[in-house]
């Protein structure tokens, strides 16, 4: 094992706070990370444009977006899968038939192919990120996009996932979810970091709290849910710490013994 370690933090529950915002002790504990020497990972859903204070404010540089889609170290791309683009434009004519509305996403923006929808708008808000993602129904076009947000509710969500094998679709909201390239992950995102810098799996540690962290935490033994994470992810992961607003993230790194 490798006394320098791989830290991979999730985002939204587990270094931000219900509010969005980044505590003061989690913000001290990521920079005594890494005065002692780890690396220190952010591993997302979101895309790169989407966090970049939060990377500013933490000094990070190395990161898995797009639930394993996209991944960068020091600033530089190892790894990318875009989505299937034949099959990405089946899906915006299905889903456009149907009332659905996608959401575009690159490494640099998000684009709506709808222009007003209470979907998009509900569940985008939620995330709290002071971006207007603007207007491009032909964003799929001519480029590599990594995730797609599709706004439809669980009831539907099926029958898309059977018609669609070439991506994955994971749920974040109520009303929408992610679509990915199938068989992609933050956990496979994870490995093909480890595998660049030489790390064993045991030199890894990993946080989070929803279901897109679930496979993740069940993959690594150092792996830490959220105390208000979802029951799956706890029911997976090694330790169990308090809420994010309870200083959460900082009391599970003593737990794991890396304070």
């Amino acid at each position: 094992m490798k006394e320098q370690k791989l830290i991979f933090f999730d985002i939204d529950g587990t270094l931000l706070n219900h509010d969005k915002q980044l505590p003061k002790r989690t913000k001290e504990a990521i920079h005594q990370l890494k005065e002692e020497g780890h690396i220190v990972a952010i591993a997302t859903g979101r895309g790169p444009f989407m966090y970049e204070q939060l990377r500013e404010a933490l000094a990070i540089d190395t990161y898995v977006s797009y639930n394993g889609s996209y991944v960068v170290h020091d600033n530089e791309i190892i790894y990318r899968s875009p989505l299937d683009k034949s099959e990405l434009e089946r899906l915006t004519t299905e889903a456009l038939e149907k009332g659905h509305p996608l959401m575009y996403m690159d490494e640099t923006h998000m684009k709506q192919n709808t222009k007003h929808h209470h979907y998009i708008t509900e569940s985008i808000e939620s995330l709290k990120l002071g971006i207007d993602p603007g207007y491009d129904p032909d964003y799929y076009k001519d480029r590599d996009l990594y995730q797609t947000l599709f706004f439809i509710d669980d009831k539907e969500e099926d029958y898309f996932r059977e018609q669609y094998p070439a991506f994955d679709f994971v749920r974040w909201h109520p009303l929408s979810v992610d679509v990915l390239p199938a068989g992609g992950s933050k956990a496979f995102g994870i490995i093909q970091l480890v595998d660049y810098l030489g790390y064993d799996k045991a030199d890894v540690y990993v946080f989070g709290d929803g279901p897109n962290d679930i496979e993740m935490l069940s993959m690594f033994d150092h792996s830490v849910a959220m105390g208000n994470g979802c029951e799956e992810a706890k029911q997976v992961a090694g330790y169990v710490t308090k809420d994010v607003d309870e200083d959460g993230l900082y009391y599970g790194l003593k737990q794991v013994g890396l304070l």
